[in-house]
Formats: structure tokens, C-alpha cells, sequence
């Protein structure tokens, strides 16, 4: 196909899969575009950005700006929440390339009288777009450029900056080309920035064998803001299930009393639109939902499309189970775990399209009481383009709403599930212990083309998943990996007060909790204090008063030779709030190195002295070298240190 474009435009990033998928930023964060742009000869080229929101009509512009090897960078920062679109555009800049033309020959004393009334045609052609006083200026420009009497003058103002200014404010692109359309999603800040905590609502009353309700999560609320959460997560809330419900410690016969797990959803008192009775009423739960948005707390609604046996649908939409010939339903499985008490979805019926609504239409009634959190069970075993659509669907309507995967899987599988539209993952960050585990992890989620798509949450434990090297730590240990977590990335959580009151008795040589929460009733002393949550509300707060912590992809390791201490260095993206940190991994001794101080990426030449603000101990310390030792101790096994040049 013949075309007569010159410029070619190459290489553009970010982008996801060619642009099948949407990058990810939030709201007044940066977006900085690279790409190729080359053109056959010598001549004198220029490109832009141009980028728009979907509410706008018009394209805003950024000039793209050369570096090197015909590859060329720029900026622009999104302001609003939901759909923005970029393209690179690339010309041959033929006003520039006659200025520089004829530069080059005046440098050279050619005489260029034939090149001056070439350059009033370009003059022309941009006189009426620009302002009254530049518009003076070329009527000069054109005068002398024609006058053989102010020759001098006139090769004078031709090369000048003005002019060279102008050309650049109105350019003629003539033959044009242009890339292809890039998506970009922006979401609100806590997209990027959250803090969160989870606990079974049944097991907040005060008296031990009762059952918890809404009204006594309200009594926790202060305790949680305290520590510095702003996120509340609860499992399943639904009724749950009596047929062949699970009884204490995953038993297949519950016995009197069990009150079964809380994901085998669905009863004779409702399924996934309705509430456990015991919990409380609708009032209730918008009542705790108003009440946590006082302290600046968000509740997150675990979304879990699956069924017990007994749930509504089952009777009212059989088509959406696959019935085996015996008359019966074959019970989820992850292999080694069975589910007896739940029936999964079959996704491939003929009446998708009613499912797929129905599961819509969950979410909507719980947005319309005020949930705009979700954290959603099992996503993998769910259709990808189910959850393309379903996101696009409540983003369309809510584009406050946001969804964490709970995907403990195969890497691609949690990689395509965020490029469907999910706005947080759950990571392996649970089961990276050693220091190069940890730093090849994180370095994989920030320095290749996952953080464009894939916002990490660092979950130290679940009620799913009590790692072996948390079974039997101690105390510091249990400090490490929620420094570490809160640290590494912007998203963090744990699964409380199980977490903070250090309870890790374990199934034998399993990843599971003995006596586990998911499948009984469990009593706490919720006023209960210790070392460990003085630690991670001090952290918490540390996080919410430093940007540096409020995003996860700014951060360089820094070498430290001990392999028993991780350093690294984080930044926010104007670099006015600059961090260190530095953890100790042994829980038990102590242990010495010396860091090397990152000094390019600060700025600072060496000898110059910096000051190290301790954030926790408040003890502030000079440096003036590349070098610096460090000692930490299982007493109090990090640093985080505010660097003030």
C-alpha cells in the first residue's frame, strides 16, 4: 500500500500487549512515554504525545523531547479518574529544517538570499495562528527577508530563538504520521495506597462461644484506625450453608453449633444479596459501613461466586451447575483441598448471559449500600473475560470501586487477571524469606512491564495460609515480615489479630492454621497490647506520612555485603521525600555491614554530609560517606531512615 509518510514512529511504551490492554496509573500520577521516531535522511523531525480523557473533545499535546539514537521521551500527568488514550505523532518539520539549513550555511558565509525568500512561505503559513506580537514579528520577519538592503538583519533574525521558538509553538505537520491508540485506566489514590486488615466478624463479641455481629465490629473500629488501617476486610458475610457444612478444624460432619465456613455460601435465609442473620440486618451493615468512614476506614466485601448445596440457586437456576448422571454435583477442588460444602459455577451453561448479569448485579446491590471494595475469591477459576466485562461494567457506573485478587497461582495466570482489569493482586511475597528470593521478586514486579498492569499486595498471612517460617518465629521474626511487607510495597494487609498476637499453631507439615477460624467460632482479648502492634501502628504511620511508601516501583537495592541485611532505597516521584531502609533477616542474632549509600541517585558528591532521620527512634545520625556501617538486633531489626540532604 503506497503511503506517503516519512516519519516512522517505533518501540512506543508504556503499553500492554500492543495496546489490548490498559496501563494503570491513579489520579496526578506520571505517565512517561518513550518511542522510536526516525525518518529516512537528514532531515529535521519532531513528535508529540497527544492524550485526552474520555469525557474531553480535545487532544491535549506534549513535544516529545530527542535523547539519543533516535529515541525520544516524554510526560504527562492524568488528573482524573477513568479512561484516558495516548498516541505518538511524528513529522518532518520542514520550517525547522529550513532554519537549521540555513544556519548551517550562514556559518559557512554562503550566501543564502535565495534560502531567505524560501523561509517567507513558512512564515505565511503560521502568521494567523499566532499572537499579536509575534504576528508583528514575522510581518518584519517577511519585510527584511525580501529586502536585499537589510540582508544583514534579516540572516540575524532567521537563526534566532524566537523564531526557532515560534516554529515549535506552531508547527505544520505536514505528512504526518501517527501511532496507534494506548489505553490508560486511572483510579483513585488508594488503588495504589492501602493499608489492610482482616478479621472474621462472627468472632468480635466480647463473650467467648457467641457469636459476633455488625455492632460489635463497630466497637473495633477505633482499635483498627489506632493501628493505622484503612481498609477493613470481612470473609464472606452471606448466610452459610447447611448442606454437608464443615465442621472444626475442615471435618466433613459438623456437629451442633459448627458454624461451617464462611465461603460456603448460600441458605434457606438467602444467598450472595442477602446477610449471615446472626451478623445482623441490612441497617446493620450500612450503619457499621457509615460508621468505619469516620475513622477514614474503608469495609471490603469478600466476593466469592460460588454456592453450598443449599443455596437459592441451585433450586431457581440448575442450568448454572453441571449435574453429573447420578443427579448430583461435583464439589470444588483445588487438589490436595476438597470442598464438599461448595458447588462450583459452570461458566460454560447456556445461560451465561444471565449468570454473568446476576454476578453484576451482586456487586451493584452492594456498591448501592456503600461497599467500594472487593476482594474476590478464586478469580482464576473464573472466566478471564468474565472479569473483563463484569470491571468494565462496574467502572462504568462506580469508577471508585475497587478489586483485589485473591490468586495464589501460576505466575501468568495472576499476571493476565491483571491486565483484565483487576485493580490489586495477592503476591508470593508470603513465600519469599531469603534476600535474594526477596530482591528477584520485587525487582520482577517493578522493573519489568508488570508494574504498568500489576499492583502488588504483600500479605505476610492469610487465614488460607500460615507459612512455615512464621510456624513457631518470634517475635521479631513476625516484625521483619510486616516491615518488610510494609515497606517493599504501597498495598499491604494481614489477617488479624491472629498476625499481631503472634498465633501460628499449625496443621503438621502443612501451610494451614490448627483450630482455624474459617471453620469456628473464635474468642479474642481485642484490648490486648504488645511490642508488635506498637510496631506496626508506628509503621503504618510512617507509611502514611512518607510518599516514598505510598507506591511500590520507585526503589533501587542498594549492595550490602551481609546476606542477612536488605537495603533499598525509595523515592517519590518529585524525589522531595527519600527513604532507606534497611532489615535484618535473621530473627535470632545480630548482624553488621556496610551499606553504600546510593549518591547518584540522590544527588549528593561524595564528602558531602547527609543526615540519616531515624523514623521510629527519632535518633538522627551523620554521614559524609559512600560507606556506612550498620548494626540492627532482633530487639528492634530495621531502620527506616528519612534522608535530609
Amino acid at each position: 500500500m503506497q503511503n506517503q509518510k516519512r516519519v516512522v514512529i517505533d518501540y512506543v511504551s508504556p503499553k500492554i500487549n500492543d495496546g489490548d490492554f490498559f496501563i494503570k496509573r491513579v489520579v496526578n500520577e506520571i505517565i512517561t512515554v518513550n518511542a522510536h521516531v526516525l525518518v529516512d535522511g537528514h532531515d529535521v523531525i519532531a513528535a508529540s504525545v497527544l492524550y485526552k480523557h474520555e469525557k474531553d473533545k480535545n487532544w491535549k499535546e506534549v513535544r516529545l523531547q530527542h535523547l539519543v539514537n533516535d529515541e525520544w521521551q516524554t510526560s504527562f500527568t492524568v488528573e482524573k479518574q477513568g479512561y484516558y488514550t495516548y498516541k505518538v505523532e511524528g513529522w518532518v518539520d520542514y520550517a525547522l529544517n529550513w532554519q537549521h539549513g540555513i544556519e548551517r550555511k550562514i556559518d559557512d558565509n554562503q550566501y543564502v538570499k535565495s534560502e531567505l525568500l524560501e523561509g517567507i512561505e513558512f512564515l505565511k503559513k503560521i502568521k494567523d495562528k499566532t499572537e499579536k506580537n509575534d504576528s508583528l514579528f514575522l510581518d518584519h520577519l517577511i519585510n527584511i527577508f525580501a529586502d536585499e538592503h537589510q540582508y544583514e538583519e534579516a540572516i540575524k533574525e532567521a537563526t534566532c530563538d524566537r523564531l526557532h521558538q515560534i516554529f515549535i509553538n506552531h508547527p505544520q505537520k505536514f505528512l504526518a504520521n501517527t501511532s496507534k491508540d494506548f489505553p490508560v485506566y486511572v483510579d483513585r489514590l488508594k488503588a495504589r495506597f492501602s493499608t489492610w486488615y482482616e478479621f472474621f466478624p462472627r468472632s468480635t463479641s466480647e463473650h467467648e462461644g457467641v457469636h459476633g455481629t455488625f455492632k460489635d465490629c463497630e466497637r473495633l473500629l477505633p482499635r483498627v484506625a489506632k493501628m493505622g488501617f484503612d481498609t477493613l476486610y470481612f470473609p464472606p458475610v452471606h448466610p452459610i450453608g447447611e448442606v454437608n457444612r464443615k465442621g472444626k478444624n475442615n471435618t466433613t460432619t459438623a456437629h451442633d453449633g459448627d458454624v461451617g465456613s464462611a465461603w460456603g455460601i448460600g441458605s434457606k435465609y438467602g444467598g450472595h444479596k442477602d446477610l449471615h442473620p446472626q451478623l445482623g440486618s441490612v441497617e446493620d451493615f450500612k450503619s457499621l459501613i457509615q460508621k468505619a468512614k469516620e475513622f477514614n476506614i474503608e469495609i471490603a466485601m469478600d466476593y466469592a461466586l460460588q454456592a453450598a448445596p443449599d443455596h437459592p440457586w441451585v433450586k431457581e437456576h440448575p442450568q448454572w451447575f453441571k449435574w453429573r448422571p447420578d443427579g448430583t454435583v461435583q464439589y470444588a477442588e483445588n487438589p490436595p483441598k476438597k470442598y464438599q460444602d461448595i458447588l462450583p459455577i459452570y461458566w460454560e451453561n447456556d445461560d451465561y448471559k444471565n449468570l454473568w448479569q446476576e454476578c453484576l448485579d451482586i456487586l451493584l446491590y452492594w456498591i448501592d449500600c456503600g461497599i467500594h471494595v472487593f476482594r474476590v475469591d478464586n478469580p482464576h477459576t473464573k472466566p478471564y473475560y468474565f472479569w473483563n466485562w463484569v470491571i468494565a461494567q462496574v467502572k462504568a457506573k462506580h469508577p471508585d470501586v475497587l478489586f483485589l485478587a485473591e490468586a495464589f497461582t501460576r505466575p501468568k495466570v495472576m499476571q493476565q487477571l491483571g491486565k483484565q482489569g483487576y485493580t490489586q493482586s495477592y503476591t508470593y511475597f508470603t513465600w519469599r524469606n531469603t534476600k535474594h528470593e526477596l530482591i528477584e521478586y520485587v525487582e520482577e514486579l517493578t522493573k519489568t512491564d508488570q508494574r504498568e498492569y500489576m499492583r502488588p499486595n504483600f500479605w505476610p498471612n492469610t487465614p488460607d495460609i500460615n507459612p512455615m517460617h512464621l510456624q513457631g518465629a518470634n517475635e521479631s521474626k513476625y516484625i521483619q515480615r510486616y516491615v518488610l511487607a510494609a515497606t517493599l510495597s504501597s498495598n499491604i494487609g494481614i489477617y488479624g489479630p491472629v498476625f499481631e498476637f503472634m498465633i501460628d499453631d499449625a496443621v503438621p507439615g502443612k501451610e494451614e492454621y490448627l483450630n482455624s477460624e474459617k471453620f469456628q467460632l473464635c474468642h479474642y482479648d481485642w484490648n490486648k497490647e504488645n511490642k508488635l502492634i506498637t510496631i506496626i501502628t508506628k509503621i503504618n504511620q510512617i507509611r502514611h506520612n512518607n510518599e516514598a511508601l505510598q507506591q511500590t516501583n520507585n526503589i533501587k537495592f542498594c549492595y550490602i555485603e551481609n546476606n542477612n541485611l536488605l537495603a533499598f532505597y525509595k523515592w517519590n516521584d518529585s524525589k522531595t521525600n527519600e527513604l532507606l531502609i534497611i532489615i535484618s533477616l535473621d530473627p535470632y542474632y545480630s548482624q553488621q555491614g556496610s551499606v553504600q549509600v546510593p549518591l547518584h541517585e540522590l544527588n549528593v558528591p561524595h564528602g558531602h554530609l547527609i543526615q540519616m532521620h531515624d523514623l521510629l527512634t527519632e535518633n538522627i545520625y551523620n554521614w559524609q560517606s559512600e560507606w556506612n556501617y550498620i548494626e540492627l538486633h532482633p530487639t528492634l531489626p530495621f531502620h527506616v531512615f528519612k534522608i535530609i540532604k
